[in-house]
């Protein structure tokens, strides 16, 4: 009988990630949480290697519920990225949220830096002429967008990195690593982009035109009235030219910095170490990560900031009123911190739900050369 741990970790997750390995009758969908039901379900998932004809077990992409014993995620099943999925989607949602406030400075100094002057200053112009609730103004599409955003970024870069590791063969991928990893990110931002530049239209929108709208539910119909359907598009090239550099220092740093921790930091193989060292060690390498990626896609971040806000704007109509040192450092330094934060929160919250399901944490383990690589 699953223990009561098991029971609420469980009902903590989506119904949609679990199923009974033989069955996707509803009566067993809508008894998922009766631990004695749990309990009868004996048989295991069949693995891909175990027949040559691969069945509908073999292909589901339900998660196993955690209380049934035994039963694990196996790694690159469809099991295993509807699981990075929603991973990413918690991890990058809930992050962005979090850091509105910050963000919605950022924005404000980026665009009308006379005003907001300074991270202070700029802090203390919205409590006077917005109140607190003005610090969470566009939190709703940011909450959306990047949890959109998020389910790509990460689902998509678990099945690149192992597309383009099988196309190189192991031998290739232990000595190109670093270069599958950027490939397997950017492959993975392309995407992910196309879910998020819409929201961030609207989100920019709301957060610097204070009378513009409330909030999604009216600023997105407002915003296609005024640039049209098109317009959540305009931003698509600088959003490319932010989010791919990013994403790939992000994720091709991240992993280069985990395994020199674990090589150099830390004298216990990363397998023999706690989950909550690993879950450490995630956010201490995505932390160093961010302040990379901050770095590296500042001026494009600079150029979506501005180019959302006023209606037609061009590239050029940007670089003219910030100057190229305004598009490289305008809004650095509130960008590092909150990036930094922002990107040891996403590792450690993606990793933390990888462990909660029965996954590896990311990165840690350098492929033996002539080996597949086994780990995320």
């Amino acid at each position: 009988m699953a223990s009561l741990s098991d029971s609420s970790r469980q009902s903590l997750l989506p119904s949609f990630l679990y199923s009974s390995p033989n069955s996707f009758a509803l009566d067993r969908l809508l008894n998922a949480n009766n631990p004695a039901f749990g309990a009868s379900r004996s048989t295991t998932l069949e693995s891909p290697a175990a027949s040559s004809s691969p069945s509908i077990k073999s292909r589901t992409f339900m998660i196993p519920a955690p209380n049934e014993p035994g039963k694990r995620i196996e790694m690159y099943s469809p099991q295993f990225y509807a699981a990075c999925t929603f991973g990413g989607i918690l991890s990058c949602g809930l992050t962005h949220m979090t850091v509105t406030p910050l963000d919605l400075v950022k924005c404000n100094m980026q665009i009308d830096p006379a005003k907001y002057k300074s991270i202070s200053s700029g802090f203390g112009v919205l409590l006077k002429e917005q109140g607190f609730r003005g610090f969470f103004r566009g939190w709703v599409p940011t909450l959306i967008g990047y949890s959109a955003q998020g389910a790509c970024k990460f689902g998509f870069y678990e099945f690149f990195k192992k597309y383009y590791s099988d196309l190189a063969g192991p031998e290739y991928f232990a000595k190109y690593k670093t270069l599958i990893y950027l490939a397997g990110s950017a492959s993975a931002e392309v995407i992910a982009d196309v879910a998020l530049c819409p929201f961030e239209a609207v989100k920019v929108r709301v957060q610097t035109q204070p009378g513009f709208a409330r909030g999604m539910s009216d600023g997105f119909p407002k915003f296609i009235k005024s640039e049209g359907a098109a317009g959540l598009y305009k931003g698509i090239i600088p959003l490319w030219g932010r989010q791919i550099p990013y994403t790939m220092m992000k994720f091709a740093s991240f992993e280069t910095i985990v395994e020199m921790i674990y090589k150099y930091g830390i004298p216990t193989p990363k397998d023999q170490c706690s989950k909550s060292l690993q879950l450490g060690v995630s956010f201490a390498g995505g932390y160093v990560a961010g302040v990379f990626c901050a770095i590296v896609s500042h001026p494009a971040d600079n150029l979506v900031s501005f180019l959302n806000n006023a209606k037609g704007a061009t590239v050029g109509d940007a670089v003219k009123k910030l100057g190229l040192w305004g598009l490289f450092t305008r809004g650095l330094p509130l960008r590092i911190v909150m990036i930094g934060t922002l990107t040891g929160a996403q590792w450690g919250i993606y990793d933390a739900f990888k462990v909660f399901v029965g996954l590896p944490t990311t990165g840690g383990v350098a492929p033996a050369a002539g080996t597949q690589p086994a780990k995320a």
